[in-house]
């Protein structure tokens, strides 16, 4: 009996190490079950991040795509906008020519001709205080007016008179002169400085011959004036040009004898220091369009 509480001890103690490995068993398979689930929960989670990144990319695709589709149909709108734009442009050009009378530069002075029938559409009469004289009636293509009296005016403003001498003459009024200079001087003569009736600059209405003060009337020495530098200097700024300066193939210098062009090619010839004649007919057409701008 004496080894009755040791027995008691060893079973106590045998039943207490019993619940402690139960209890470790016990942990160890919750602690296993927990890295199972662990390792099911990061493979779920991985599985999902592969999902959202593969959404993401395609959704990514899917938005370049629709951004190069937006870009595609902006292209094509806006190459129908330009090619509206390119169509009403020419549109307008057309309609500009079809009301420009294609004569109006043309390279006459025994290259075309004009025929007796030929007037310009529409003839305004020059006012005496820009005429030399003032008993004489001159008249100029309506268009070009403003553009002469303006010339007038600022070249007045700067100290240089100048008056119109001679403007638009009809096919009859050139073949008169013409006739009159051939008998006065011989055909060989008149021919160097007069044109024949339908090859005349002012049968166009856009020509006039200028004359300024100190020649008693005469144009002869104009080169010498000031207006004639002040013309050289200016007048392409309104839209005029000499037609026949030293030298040219067609009659004899005439510094007196200015054409109106229109702003552009009088601004084209005089920064190229060109002779309106010196143009093939093809590239002075091109600027036909813009005569009157």
């Amino acid at each position: 009996m004496q080894h009755w509480p040791v027995v008691r001890l060893w079973i106590l103690a045998g039943a207490v190490l019993a619940l402690l490995v139960g209890a470790l068993v016990y942990l160890y398979l919750q602690l296993s079950a927990a890295r199972v689930a662990l390792v099911a929960a990061k493979a779920e989670l991985s599985g999902s991040v592969e999902e959202v990144n593969k959404k993401a990319i395609d959704l990514s695709d899917a938005l370049y795509l629709a951004e190069q589709q937006i870009a595609a149909i902006q292209s094509r709108v806006g190459g129908f906008e330009e090619t509206v734009g390119n169509i009403s442009g020419t549109v307008g050009t057309l309609e500009k020519l079809s009301k420009t009378d294609p004569e109006l530069l043309q390279k006459y002075s025994k290259v075309f001709f004009l025929n007796e029938h030929y007037a310009p559409e529409r003839l305004s009469q020059i006012e005496k205080a820009y005429t030399y004289d003032e008993d004489r009636i001159e008249k100029v293509l309506t268009s070009v007016l403003g553009p002469l009296e303006d010339m007038l005016n600022e070249a007045k403003d700067d100290g240089v008179e100048m008056y119109v001498k001679s403007s638009y003459r009809s096919f009859n009024e050139q073949s008169a002169l013409k006739n009159a200079y051939s008998v006065t001087y011989g055909a060989g003569s008149a021919n160097q400085f007069s044109a024949d009736q339908g090859y005349s600059e002012h049968q166009l209405g856009t020509t006039v011959d200028l004359i300024t003060t100190g020649l008693g009337g005469q144009l002869a020495g104009f080169e010498k004036t000031k207006a004639y530098q002040w013309l050289l200097d200016n007048a392409y700024k309104y839209g005029f040009v000499l037609s026949y300066p030293a030298n040219n193939g067609y009659y004899i210098f005439e510094p007196w004898h200015w054409r109106y062009v229109g702003v552009k090619l009088a601004t084209y010839l005089h920064n190229r220091n060109k002779n309106f004649y010196d143009l093939e007919q093809r590239q002075i057409d091109e600027y036909l369009v813009n005569i009157f701008d």
